[in-house]
């Protein structure tokens, strides 16, 4: 196999995102395909027993086994890699994988962990119930307070943990802030950047030690698979995540992994428009009478503007807004939808839209969704690549539904 990082030969740092993910990480075979080659296999064959010994003890480079490694999965892993300008990348089955491996490969038994209080609901469940049970305490914070991040170190902390913007409110963390609180306590900061996407927000830049995605949502881009991918140090991943990966399990798929090499190839363009629209939707909700209030990181007065044009180079493709009424006239309104689809997925080419509360952060206790802004009438919409003139016209007939029009 000969690997090509670039069209001509160039070094990856000369090229643009662009062009990057079209190219980057290709491997070629001895046919010198153009498109990825998708490499089905489980196993692979030595020319000798000193060459499997040497494979194995990793005194020779090869593949092994391909919950360890594979090709196909190792050209997804180099080409999300150079996207983030970080030294090592590792996927995993599902986005969730991506977050338990990226703690749980360096945490222990008396470790503790600060997190932002906004999280997914399924990365509350990490940190709040997976975690203790291996003897890992946390903390969590509003992750907007800095005070509260540097009140909540132990001698003990290791971790520290959240998404930026948070799902489903938007509220943003300072990344440098907290990162630079967090290495004052000798702390990992680990980012879930899945609402920004790599394309928007960078957080190693800014400090952050691990990124964490969910490749299922905008890296795939249509719906198609599942799939993961935790970015770091080459220290990191030797000392802690390989040997994680490897002996637990939570492998990508080749053939997932190759899907998601032609997501990346479309990534740039959709993220661009589908934040545009996002843009001229958030200016048009934030006029209608039928909405009480929204969240978005691009609009004039979102309250932390300041911060979004700091770390942000875009506003995001995602946008919350709670309507005027209650339950059912929110159930309302989603029901009365035909051109943005109801689902608890986000990044998609569809546009589609959840309610939080009954949906993605329904575990969350009342009282916990009330302490991050989830009531009943906050939806979630993910933009997608369908005309504008088509959404804003299914929104405000949805509205006037909504408001018994």
């Amino acid at each position: 196999m000969t690997k090509t990082l670039s069209p001509d030969g160039g070094e990856p740092g000369d090229l643009q995102p662009e062009t990057l993910l079209v190219h980057g990480g290709t491997l070629r075979s001895q046919f010198a395909e153009t498109s990825e080659a998708l490499f089905l296999t489980q196993g692979y064959v030595y020319t000798s027993a000193e060459e499997a010994e040497a494979r194995f003890t990793g005194a020779s480079p090869g593949y092994q086994y391909s919950r360890f490694g594979n090709p196909t999965v190792t050209m997804f892993e180099e080409r999300m890699r150079l996207l983030e300008g970080a030294e090592a990348a590792r996927a995993t089955a599902t986005g969730m994988a991506a977050v338990t491996a990226s703690l749980l490969s360096f945490l222990k038994a008396g470790d503790h962990i600060v997190a932002a209080r906004a999280l997914f609901g399924s990365c509350r469940y990490i940190v709040e119930e997976l975690c203790p049970r291996f003897g890992i305490t946390s903390t969590l914070v509003d992750g907007r307070d800095l005070g509260a991040w540097e009140r909540a170190v132990r001698p003990s902390t290791r971790a520290f943990f959240f998404e930026t913007p948070t799902n489903p409110t938007l509220e943003l963390v300072d990344i440098a802030a907290v990162s630079e609180i967090a290495h004052a306590a000798g702390a990992q900061v680990v980012v879930d950047n899945v609402f920004a996407t790599p394309l928007l927000q960078k957080p190693l830049r800014h400090g952050a030690d691990i990124v964490v995605y969910s490749a299922t949502k905008h890296i795939d881009g249509q719906g198609r698979c599942l799939g993961g991918v935790v970015l770091g140090s080459k220290e990191y991943l030797d000392k802690h995540l390989q040997v994680f990966l490897r002996q637990t399990g939570p492998s990508m798929s080749p053939f997932n992994a190759w899907v998601l090499l032609k997501g990346l190839e479309t990534l740039p363009l959709r993220v661009r428009a589908q934040t545009e629209t996002t843009g001229r939707l958030a200016g048009l909700l934030a006029e209608h009478k039928g909405v009480a209030r929204i969240f978005y990181p691009g609009l004039p007065d979102f309250a932390q503007a300041a911060l979004a044009s700091k770390q942000m180079t875009g506003a995001s493709t995602m946008l919350s807004f709670e309507i005027k009424g209650g339950k059912a006239d929110t159930f309302r309104f989603l029901n009365a939808l035909k051109t943005i689809k109801i689902s608890n997925n986000l990044g998609d080419a569809k546009s589609l839209i959840t309610h939080p509360a009954t949906t993605t952060h329904q575990r969350l206790t009342p009282a916990a969704r009330a302490e991050l802004g989830i009531g009943d009438t906050l939806v979630r919409l993910s933009v997608g690549l369908e005309a504008y003139v088509d959404l804003a016209a299914d929104i405000e007939r949805a509205l006037g539904c909504s408001m018994g029009a």
